[in-house]
C-alpha cells in the first residue's frame, strides 16, 4: 500500500486571542520533539479551543501535506513549517486532500482513519495575516484532511505512514470538499448502506447532494 513519512508532530504553542465567541483559538501548533502519545480526541499536549468545530472523536487530528505546505510557501512567498496551517501531522508522500474518506493510515503504534476536510476560518486568516485566505484557500482546495483515532499509542517525527486500507467507493475528501456529484453521493450512500462510518457533517454533503433530508 502506499507509504509516506510523519514529518512533524505538531502541538498548541500558546493560546491567540480571537473576536468570535470561544475568544481563543490554538491554531498556533508547533513541532514537538520525540514521541507523542495519540488519545481518541487527539494529541497530548493539545487542545482545540472549540471542539464544534476543530475537534471531537471525528476530528481528532488535523493532516496537512509538505507537496501542498511548499506550494503555498511559493504562493506567499514565505516558508510555510510544520504546523503553520495549525496541523497536527506534517505529512510527505501522502497527499492528504485525496485521500480517500474511510482510508486507513497507520503511524507507529497508531490507526487513524479518513473523516472529512478541514474548512477554512477567519481565525486562519487572522493567523496567516492574509485577509482574503479564507477565500484562496478554499479556491485551491488544498484543504487536508481530519482524522479519528481508531487505535492510540505513541508516534514521532520519522514514522512512516502506511495506507492499510482504501474503501472501495473512492470519494475524497477533496471531492468532498468541491461539493459531491450525484454519482460520487451515490457512491458515497452505498458504502455508508454497507456499514461504513460517516461523520454526521459528510452524512449532510451527501444528503445535499442528494437532494434528501439528512
Amino acid at each position: 500500500m502506499t507509504a509516506g513519512i510523519l514529518l512533524a508532530v505538531c502541538r498548541v504553542h500558546a493560546l491567540l486571542p480571537t473576536r468570535d465567541s470561544t475568544g481563543v483559538t490554538a491554531i498556533d501548533k508547533r513541532p514537538a520533539e520525540g514521541p507523542v502519545k495519540v488519545h481518541p480526541l487527539g494529541l497530548t499536549g493539545d487542545i482545540q479551543a472549540s471542539r464544534k468545530h476543530h475537534g471531537g472523536p471525528s476530528k481528532a487530528l488535523y493532516a496537512y501535506s509538505q507537496e501542498d505546505a511548499d506550494f503555498w510557501s511559493a504562493e506567499l512567498g514565505r516558508d510555510m513549517a510544520p504546523g503553520r496551517f495549525g496541523e497536527n501531522l506534517r505529512v510527505a508522500g501522502i497527499e492528504a486532500t485525496q485521500a480517500v474518506i474511510g482510508e486507513q493510515w497507520r503511524i507507529g503504534e497508531v490507526l487513524l482513519e479518513v473523516t472529512e476536510p478541514r474548512t477554512p476560518c477567519m481565525n486562519f486568516a487572522r493567523y496567516l495575516g492574509e485577509p482574503d485566505w479564507v477565500k484562496r484557500f478554499t479556491a485551491e482546495g488544498r484543504v487536508g484532511t481530519y482524522l479519528s483515532v481508531r487505535r492510540g499509542g505513541q508516534i514521532k517525527a520519522g514514522d512512516a505512514v502506511v495506507v492499510v486500507h482504501r474503501p472501495e467507493h473512492g470519494v475524497t475528501i477533496g471531492q468532498l470538499f468541491a461539493g459531491l456529484t450525484v454519482e460520487q453521493a451515490g457512491r458515497l450512500q452505498d458504502a455508508y448502506d454497507g456499514g461504513a462510518q460517516l461523520t454526521p457533517d459528510v452524512r449532510r454533503a451527501l444528503a445535499r447532494a442528494r437532494q434528501v433530508p439528512a
